[in-house]
């Protein structure tokens, strides 16, 4: 379908802990037709692969598909996944092995495996906690995971329980495994906002890869068990022949050392200095036993020292606490920057013939945001189309220089029309239309 000359294509993410990225686009939209009742806009809410995903791809034009699986303590969630049968919704089909026009599932591990499917922090142990409460104020980063270290044990952050030595990936690859049955034959897989630092053990688990130590015992799961894992049992992986995997995420963190999962990821789910060590021992071991046992290029050991090589070092492979690794070492997935590919499949490209105009933005401007988050990625695509860009966003970090450098031309944040950050989050809705009359009358 085309679009009329001179539209305005409203492409942003989330305000993490306030307003989805549709409901953001929904309420610029209502701010600019206050101003100009004959606009033209087309509403095309992005996400990068973290939290969000899901919902993005669907107000896009998806099918959403309800499953109950794994949450990342074991409790029972309900998850949601993204899918089409034709690969995509509007616009050009990301090439690849699988071709164009493939039923393609978008699965976004947060759903499933991630901070928000924890339970709330009163909840005793072995209680199912259905769907926790907990988010992040709408002037915050939306990177992997927000906070600070946390106490050992069952440490609290957010209202939430967390488990930075036991949490699992596991229902993550049951939502793989029910997108296969219904017939996936291209897995776009998010990162981003996980509990766990498993190394994707738990998500290969679910697609019936064992876990063994020295005894052939399963290992029970949570990254802080694979220092004991001794070996790896693939043959009873479910079958993907013909299944292509595609990793979208944002960060390029590899498996091991100062920046990897453990190091730069774990404190942020409660871990300890002594947990993350444990932590990054127990990745190392992974990545090692995969790589001696089963040939997969992971990681070397000699004389009792681990190297990272091949896909350890491999940047995305350290993303949602080594999830990465996993998709890659043992899916072949092929590791994409999330908001690039995801732009694709909404085929945002497209939308910008005839634009004259893009509105992006996020909770907070800051310098995550020039770190390849969905605002940056929107604006380099608009860039390259010649359509200028301006952005929204509960809170403003980045100067005007920077914001230029990433090709945004304007910006205009929450704390603009109210100081207060408490009634910036209660209120985001009514203060962003209130917030885009000014964009209106600086731009249309």
């Amino acid at each position: 379908m085309s679009e009329p000359s001179g539209h305005i294509v409203i492409a942003p993410d989330k305000f993490k802990g306030s307003l989805t990225g549709a409901e953001v686009a929904a309420r610029v939209a209502a701010g600019l037709r206050r101003s100009d009742p004959e606009v033209a806009v087309v509403a095309l809410p992005v996400a990068d692969g973290g939290d969000g995903t899901v919902d993005a791809v669907v107000a896009c034009g998806f099918e959403r598909v309800e499953v109950q699986v794994t949450g990342p303590v074991g409790e029972p969630v309900h998850a949601a996944y993204a899918w089409h049968p034709s690969g995509t919704a509007d616009g050009p089909d990301p090439s690849g092995p699988a071709g164009p026009g493939v039923p393609t599932a978008v699965i976004e591990l947060a759903e499933a495996s991630g901070l928000r499917r924890l339970p709330p922090a009163e909840t005793p142990a072995g209680v199912p906690a259905g769907v926790p409460a907990g988010s992040t104020p709408a002037g915050t980063s939306s990177g992997e995971a927000p906070g600070s270290p946390g106490p050992a044990g069952p440490a609290a952050h957010g209202g939430v329980r967390l488990a930075p030595l036991t949490a699992t990936s596991r229902g993550t690859g049951e939502l793989i495994a029910h997108a296969v049955r219904r017939g996936a034959r291209r897995i776009v897989l998010g990162l981003g906002g996980s509990a766990c630092t498993d190394g994707g053990a738990g998500m290969m688990a679910a697609l019936g890869v064992r876990f063994l130590d020295a005894d052939g015992r399963e290992l029970p799961p949570g990254g802080a068990a694979l220092r004991d894992l001794a070996r790896i049992d693939t043959s009873g992986l479910v079958p993907l022949d013909g299944v292509e995997f595609v990793v979208a995420c944002d960060v390029d963190n590899p498996l091991l050392g100062p920046y990897g999962a453990a190091a730069v990821y774990a404190p942020q789910k409660g871990a300890t200095g002594e947990e993350v060590r444990l932590l990054e021992a127990a990745l190392a071991r992974l990545a090692a036993v995969a790589a001696h046992t089963h040939g997969l290029t992971g990681a070397i050991e000699h004389d009792g020292v681990v190297r990272p090589m091949g896909v350890a070092a491999q940047p995305g492979a350290g993303a949602a606490g080594g999830v990465g690794f996993a998709a890659v070492a043992f899916l072949r997935a092929d590791i994409r920057p999330g908001i690039e590919y995801l732009l694709d499949l909404l085929g945002f490209r497209r939308r910008l013939d005839g634009a004259r105009l893009v509105v992006t933005g996020e909770g907070s401007l800051d310098e995550q945001t020039l770190r390849g988050k969905a605002p940056a990625g929107v604006a380099a695509a608009a860039g390259l189309a010649g359509v200028p860009v301006v952005a929204v966003c509960g809170r403003r970090a980045l100067g005007d220089d920077e914001l230029r450098r990433a090709g945004i031309r304007a910006a205009y944040a929450l704390t603009d029309v109210e100081p207060d950050p408490e009634r910036c989050m209660a209120e985001a809705g009514p203060l962003l239309e209130r917030l885009t009359a000014k964009l209106a009358a600086d731009w249309l």
